[in-house]
């Protein structure tokens, strides 16, 4: 976040920190989401809470009487928080919220040693919806009401990922909000990679990597970077052979697939 909800912004991650020990994160997490969705789906109170150049105090008065006693004592701590705060926008109050119930879910999954899978199957599922034309024509689709939609996902993950996982995927059917389905699952990765201060470079292979392989490329990329680096990779037969890898919005393709394009191009110029 920029400009003037940066400073909003640092200060309800505070709150979320102080609020997670000896707390269930996943709790915090379901809160924070519905409260969330409470707030935007009503105008009157999303303009009221979000004005920038209202005091704070009235405006955490004010959820106080919608939320309190139906909401954990930490889960309201975090919400005066952000609601305390001045923001930009009323949007940006509103993903606040969501990317602190994303924090929450990322603290749970390391209290418990699992985020790097997590992390992994949701970059797995987002890849399987953006190369099968069909599926993502199904989850975008705004004639059917998002949970359902979000049931197909708990269908095509059970048995094959974690419940942080499958939660966390359906978070883009349940509350949209206009955006793309990859765009939210971007966010989610965003928030992880924060957590751990590292970046995440998603590597295109044309087969599987090794953990020993994925481990060389991570400490390499690392070094060229200056920092720590998670690699996920796709597996695309199509790039033929070598590696694609994107950190960011940098690219560098080594694959044999843009070689080839390459010397097609010179060719033709020739």
């Amino acid at each position: 976040m920029d400009g003037l909800s940066r400073g909003s912004w640092t200060e309800s991650v505070r709150a979320l920190n102080e609020a997670l020990p000896g707390i269930d994160a996943r709790t915090l997490a379901g809160e924070l989401f519905a409260v969330g969705e409470a707030i935007d789906g009503n105008s009157q109170v999303r303009r009221a809470v979000g004005d920038p150049s209202r005091e704070a105090e009235p405006k955490r008065e004010l959820v106080r009487r919608l939320f309190g006693g139906r909401i954990a004592e930490s889960t309201m701590a975090v919400l005066e928080t952000v609601v305390g705060g001045r923001w930009a926008t009323e949007r940006d109050l509103v993903d606040a919220l969501e990317r602190l119930g994303f924090e929450a879910v990322f603290a749970a999954a390391e209290q418990d040693d699992v985020v790097d899978r997590v992390e992994d199957e949701l970059f797995r599922f987002e890849r399987l919806v953006a190369a099968d034309k069909e599926l993502d024509r199904s989850l975008s689709r705004s004639d059917v009401d998002g949970r359902h939609r979000a049931q197909l996902v708990i269908d095509l993950l059970a048995g094959r990922a974690l419940p942080d996982t499958v939660w966390l995927a359906q978070r883009p059917l349940l509350h949209p909000r206009g955006r793309k389905f990859a765009a939210v699952m971007e966010e989610q990765f965003d928030v992880v990679s924060r957590r751990r201060d590292q970046m995440t470079a998603v590597v295109t292979s044309a087969v599987p990597l090794s953990w020993e392989q994925q481990e060389r490329l991570a400490a390499g990329l690392a070094r060229v970077y200056g920092h720590k680096m998670f690699v996920t990779v796709a597996v695309d037969p199509s790039v033929l052979g070598g590696l694609r890898v994107k950190v960011g919005g940098e690219l560098i393709d080594g694959t044999v697939a843009r070689r080839l394009e390459d010397v097609r191009r010179a060719m033709g110029a020739a």
